[in-house]
């Protein structure tokens, strides 16, 4: 039999087995109740985005800024290359929305005025104001009306003449100097087939609807077709005057290339893809960019908030951030575009260097009928 004395030892060791047993119980559960408030407090929200991989890049860059700030909102960044897969996500909302979901893993978009208009038509879209959002105070008024104030244009470009100054002194002002110039200098001009590329797409639009009242910008009324005749007849004048006599280069960059290469002295082009390019020498310092009058289309690319997100307020936050001057200056930076607020409020600095494409422009929402453009630029225009 053990004596008192062991037994006192035995049972002062297990009394201190039992006491650090507590104790490494104690501290694991405190851990665990600090780890999951901190998770508690942090929220991830998703944003989904595509296009040229300079959108991704932005991102990138935006992002972290936003964080070290608001260290309690992490960004997923759902990048979708340019192409189907920025329309699939606009399908999972609306069909979402439609099979009656009340959550969604979308808690902010970019895309388009149509993909707004669109989604308007179901229902997908939250309202934004200044209560929730107070740096939209900073955005054209106009701009947010348009939208019915369920999107934050945060950044936007426009199409503008791109044209080699030595060959150039003094580029046409309005459209009708700019279809003279063509006539007066053959060969010399091209835009992109409209199907393939902004740029030439604007150039169709814009001959086309000169001829008609501006609010049939912003109409998809199929009615509006039958007013065509004389800008189509004018795209068809000019065409023996285009490059090579009707040769149409495929997408925004075939005809960058042509005025490049000495090919061409005057193309439509984007004004941030042209600004970029003469900024790292991809076109050569002769190339000069102006806006005509009446103004080629462009327009911005907008933030949207999903209805059914359900962190609305931690993706609101993120839209306040974007619409700051500092934030507005790395997209403009990074992106060689316009900002989405006011241009008064951005450094003079960047107004100085952005005043030759920073005048205004039109924006074209016509619906199904952009593609019946396309379809008869084929017929009446290209195939002549």
């Amino acid at each position: 039999m053990l004596n008192k004395a062991k037994m006192s030892i035995l049972l002062l060791v297990g009394l201190c087995l039992v006491i650090a047993l507590a104790g490494c119980g104690g501290k694991s559960a405190t851990n665990e109740a600090n780890a999951s408030s901190s998770s508690a407090q942090t929220t991830e929200i998703s944003l989904y985005t595509s296009g040229s991989l300079n959108v991704k890049e932005l991102w990138e860059t935006l992002i972290p800024e936003f964080e070290k700030s608001n260290p309690t909102i992490k960004v997923k960044l759902v990048y979708l290359p340019s192409g189907t897969g920025g329309q699939s996500a606009l399908d999972r909302l609306l069909a979402a929305k439609q099979s009656g979901q009340t959550n969604v893993d979308v808690d902010l978009y970019e895309g388009s005025l149509d993909d707004i208009t669109k989604g308007d038509k179901s229902g997908i879209w939250a309202k934004l104001d200044t209560a929730s959002v107070p740096n939209l105070k900073n955005i054209d008024t106009s701009i947010l009306k348009q939208v019915n104030d369920m999107a934050v244009p945060y950044r936007a470009s426009s199409v503008v003449l791109a044209y080699n100054s030595q060959n150039v002194p003094n580029p046409p002002k309005t459209a009708d100097e700019l279809y003279e110039w063509i006539r007066q200098h053959p060969g010399k001009f091209a835009y992109n087939d409209p199907s393939t590329g902004g740029a030439g797409s604007s150039f169709v639009t814009t001959a086309i609807y000169n001829f008609l009242p501006p609010e049939d910008m912003n109409s998809s009324d199929p009615a509006i077709a039958q007013k065509w005749d004389q800008g189509f007849n004018l795209l068809k004048q000019l065409g023996p005057s285009m490059y090579q006599q009707g040769v149409y280069p495929k997408k925004n960059q075939g005809t960058l290339d042509l005025l490049a290469n000495g090919e061409v002295d005057i193309v439509p082009a984007w004004s941030d893809m042209a600004l970029e390019q003469i900024n790292k020498q991809l076109l050569p310092d002769t190339t000069k960019l102006t806006q005509i009058s009446p103004a080629f289309t462009g327009g911005p690319s907008y933030l949207m908030v999903p209805e059914l997100s359900s962190k609305k307020e931690a993706a609101q936050k993120l839209l306040d951030y974007i619409l700051t001057p500092e934030a507005q200056t790395i997209v403009v930076n990074k992106m060689y575009g316009y900002p989405g607020i006011k241009w008064d409020l951005m450094s003079k600095e960047l107004q100085d260097k952005f005043a030759s494409v920073s005048a205004s422009y039109r924006q074209f929402n016509g619906g199904d009928l952009q593609q019946e453009i396309y379809k008869r630029w084929q017929t009446d225009v290209a195939g002549q």
